[in-house]
């Protein structure tokens, strides 16, 4: 998916929802186990239950492949069944030497058909560039994240700026607003006006709304550009907002009221910027 039918999707659906498939057998409704494929039925009823008010889906890769074989069938049903159209993420933050970062771009480029995936920058250019070989392909590069890590070297200052500013300017260098996105976490709220600042045009992919805490009014108010610019993700506040029989109804509701919040900062912000 290019960036106009990405923004297209945006308008379109009102929407900048990212729902998250971090799908965890052990918190998956008990009913769900005496299926042959667990994970997927799970799936299955939420994207059923949300494809009509989200604009992407992001897969965690981690709670796929700690299953082996069976989890790896498990993602390749999920991201066959979402329908086309529709954004995907594959959330499995890789970043090697450059022939190693080819074969995990053919991976979820080619094998796995992905729009895109999370990559983690430390090895630096090389490590980055081989995602932004592909057509209508994007990289998540991380940029500042939530995670209570982050002050560990993110947030060490080197010179007169911190390495999370050195990552973000060094990323507007290797790919375009075309082809590359930036992971900012959405409890970094007092950060986000400045890097949008700081990064104008690219999008970015804002997890840690919900269960972690963050705020989708901030996120909105102080990351939004003309062309939305955000995929905000929500996964265990939609996914597991409910644990019986119909917890793709409570899955539903939930997204939906993400929706309506989302429509009313497109309507108020975007005509704004």
């Amino acid at each position: 998916m290019n960036r106009q039918e990405l923004v297209n999707l945006i308008k379109e659906k009102q929407s900048y929802l990212c729902v998250g498939l971090d799908t965890d057998v052990q918190k998956i409704p008990k009913h769900l186990l005496s299926h042959a494929d667990p994970v997927f039925a799970f799936n299955k009823a939420i994207i059923d239950a949300t494809k009509d008010l989200c604009v992407a889906y992001k897969i965690n890769t981690a709670f796929y492949e700690s299953m082996g074989m069976r989890g790896w069938e498990s993602l390749q049903r999920t991201i066959e069944y979402i329908p086309s159209g529709i954004f995907t993420i594959a959330d499995a933050k890789r970043g090697d030497i450059g022939n190693t970062s080819t074969q995990y771009a053919k991976t979820f480029f080619e094998t796995y058909k992905f729009d895109a995936v999370t990559v983690a920058p430390y090895m630096g250019k090389d490590s980055v560039t081989p995602f932004l070989q592909f057509s209508e392909k994007w990289a998540i590069l991380l940029g500042l994240t939530s995670n209570e890590g982050s002050q560990d070297f993110q947030m060490q200052q080197i010179g007169d700026e911190f390495l999370f500013e050195k990552v973000l300017k060094a990323g507007m260098e290797w790919g375009t607003p075309d082809n590359l996105m930036f992971v900012v976490g959405a409890t970094q709220s007092s950060q986000l006006g400045y890097i949008r600042k700081l990064v104008p045009d690219h999008f970015f992919l804002v997890p840690g709304v919900g269960a972690q805490g963050g705020s989708l009014e901030d996120i909105s108010l102080q990351a939004m550009n003309k062309d939305c610019g955000l995929l905000v993700n929500a996964s265990r506040a939609i996914i597991y907002a409910g644990n019986g029989e119909d917890f793709a109804t409570d899955a539903r509701r939930i997204a939906k009221q993400y929706q309506v919040e989302m429509a009313g900062y497109l309507n108020k912000i975007v005509a704004a910027v």
